[in-house]
């Protein structure tokens, strides 16, 4: 039979003109695409053969892909024994785009442009039609697995036809020849195609060999039952996928068959990496369909608050035809998402429960992975409300009576002394600064443990955390503590002082009142129950997001020997002695809380003080 000549598809051709008179930045991606093609036909032959012994290959058959470049000649062969392809198949599948959607493709890769049309590639099943951004011409020889089928030749340049005609081959499957372009003969490198095989498709069921060595040799141990993967395995996978030196600090290895099916091989590191909190940073795990890479990074797999997640998804159900450059936000991939996420937190959740084994490390226990990846986990509590349920039995918060030690919310509670019936924290900017602050005071006297959070992203955190096992969570900067019932008396002493303050401060402060929070400290600035705090108002100013501050309530220490003064000064009528010094006490309750806004006026107060009192002094000094 001699060559017959065809013409393509009109949305073939439109493709063909955009791969052959384009430069693509990532052209290596034929390779990928051929390959896994030929592991596909490799795969239905197998499956055929399950239930027709006359598709059985041989026993001497090889199995496998096999890639033979010829730098001399330009020319690469990319051969398979899988299920070959009938004539009729070669010209329905290679003369048009056997899929549908075919002119939403090409719009799409036009309006993509050269930057966009390599992550396109592989959809809408026009994988094979790569070929032709390395190849001038390309030739497909292949015998269709089926009895009395014959060997069958197609042969184009894209130019806009191809022949077809019966060509000799005495086994079964399909080879691929490509006469590469002058500006592409570097892929006829053996080492470069060796390269590229261990980047996409290295962990390949079927062996892939270029110049008859094995370029794929890794074993895909994700696939394995989690029982049968030895530490040592998984932490040389580890090693060698992130390049880190340390042993992971948590393994996670699941395999879900239904409803979709996918496996995973995952691990929480030791300690940060470098880039996690750079936005520009690459992040997910790899994502793999039949062991085909996929994405080298897939965030879509993963809240961006596990970005610190590293390791390997495979799933069946995502089609080798939908994008393999770039994971496309389809239901497949928001269900993956899904079960993903909450696989690892239930893990997660194990481990920070675990007791901690002395024979392990202290880099492989819940609270050492907490001081490196907690405040991502806080972020997702404040912001994923979906997983909220699975999150709260992770968090851990320093505490007042702790030390170094981190607790969780259910210690907390259990550890709470009769009488106490709230879960108080305090937000602060540093851990020191939290304990030193007055308003931890009364919590001491009362043997109240206080919960300490000194990163920023603990105030969005403590506003989703409104109670915990139906016990309430309140800041203790925020509201009216009750004073103990022994010091009400001294409350009532104030009743004079405080409207004349009140007066004073019109406009600085919200109001005045007795203190049941203080026990050694004279004032201290309150948070009102509603509206931005404190602590929040100094983040968003160094962020610099400038908002006019929220007014604070100044309460007075009604035991404190300086207020005890004020009140007798007040009540003698002489005020014009109160009225410096308790501007100075508001100075002071701005100080602890980090707020003085009028350093100068500040300054000069406290100057006009010292004189006063110096002067006293000299009044006092006897005569010499």
């Amino acid at each position: 039979m001699s060559a017959v000549e065809h013409g393509f598809k009109a949305e073939v051709q439109q493709l063909l003109d955009l791969m052959i008179h384009s430069v693509y930045s990532d052209r290596e991606v034929f390779l990928r695409e051929l390959v896994s093609n030929a592991a596909d036909a490799l795969d239905k032959a197998r499956f055929l053969a399950l239930t027709r012994s006359d598709l059985a290959p041989a026993a001497n058959d090889p199995q496998g892909v096999r890639i033979t470049p010829i730098g001399a000649l330009r020319q690469i062969t990319i051969e398979d024994d899988g299920i070959g392809m009938t004539m009729q198949e070669v010209i329905d599948n290679l003369g048009t785009i056997a899929r549908s959607g075919t002119k939403e493709f090409v719009n799409q890769l036009k309006q993509a442009g050269q930057a966009g049309a390599p992550k396109m590639i592989g959809q809408f099943g026009v994988g094979f039609y790569s070929a032709f951004i390395v190849a001038e011409e390309v030739e497909v020889i292949t015998r269709s697995a089926l009895p009395g089928e014959k060997g069958v030749r197609w042969k184009s340049t894209g130019n806009g036809n191809f022949t077809v005609e019966e060509a000799d081959k005495e086994h079964r499957g399909t080879r691929i020849i490509l006469k590469l372009r002058d500006e592409a003969k570097e892929y006829a490198d053996p080492i470069m195609l060796k390269e590229i095989v261990k980047k996409h498709s290295n962990y390949m069921p079927w062996p892939i060999f270029v110049e008859a060595e094995q370029a794929n040799a890794a074993k895909a141990l994700w696939a394995e039952q989690p029982s049968k993967v030895t530490d040592e395995e998984a932490n040389g996978f580890y090693r060698n996928l992130t390049g880190d030196w340390r042993e992971p600090a948590l393994r996670i290895h699941t395999t879900v068959d239904s409803p979709i099916q996918w496996s995973a091989l995952l691990f929480v590191p030791e300690n940060r990496p470098y880039d996690l909190f750079n936005p520009r940073a690459e992040r997910g795990p790899r994502l793999y369909a039949r062991r085909v890479l996929i994405a080298e990074h897939a965030n879509e797999l993963l809240p961006d608050w596990l970005r610190f997640v590293q390791g390997v998804v495979d799933s069946e159900d995502i089609p080798l035809n939908v994008s393999r450059e770039m994971v496309q936000k389809t239901a497949v991939v928001r269900k993956l998402k899904d079960a993903i996420t909450k696989r690892v937190l239930k893990d997660l959740g194990k481990f920070a429960d675990a007791p901690v084994d002395p024979e392990k490390s202290a880099a492989k226990t819940w609270a050492s992975v907490w001081s490196e990846f907690g405040v991502l986990l806080k972020e997702g509590y404040s912001t994923s409300h979906e997983h909220r349920e699975l999150l709260l039995p992770l968090l851990r918060f320093h505490t007042r009576n702790h030390g170094d030690e981190v607790v969780s919310l259910a210690t907390y509670k259990k550890e709470m002394p009769e009488g106490q019936d709230t879960i108080w924290y305090i937000a602060a900017e540093s851990k020191d600064a939290a304990l030193l602050s007055p308003h931890l005071e009364a919590f001491k006297k009362r043997g109240w443990d206080v919960l300490i959070c000194h990163e920023p992203v603990d105030e969005w955190l403590m506003n989703s955390l409104e109670t915990f096992e139906e016990t309430p969570v309140k800041s203790a900067t925020r509201g009216e503590l009750p004073a103990d019932p022994a010091e009400e008396a001294d409350k009532a002493k104030l009743d004079g002082l405080v409207p004349w303050l009140e007066t004073m401060f019109a406009g600085a402060v919200k109001q005045v009142r007795a203190s049941g929070r203080l026990t050694d400290s004279a004032a201290v600035l309150v948070d009102d129950d509603t509206g931005i705090s404190s602590n929040m108002e100094r983040i968003l100013r160094a962020a610099n997001q400038p908002m006019p501050g929220g007014k604070r309530i100044l309460e007075l220490n009604p035991g404190h020997p300086l207020i005890k003064n004020l009140v007798a000064l007040h009540d003698a009528g002489k005020n014009a002695d109160v009225e410096p010094i308790a501007r100075l006490l508001l100075d002071d309750a701005q100080l602890l809380e980090g707020a003085i806004k009028d350093p100068a006026g500040v300054g000069k107060r406290l100057q006009d003080l010292l004189v006063r009192a110096s002067a006293s002094a000299l009044r006092e000094t006897p005569a010499t």
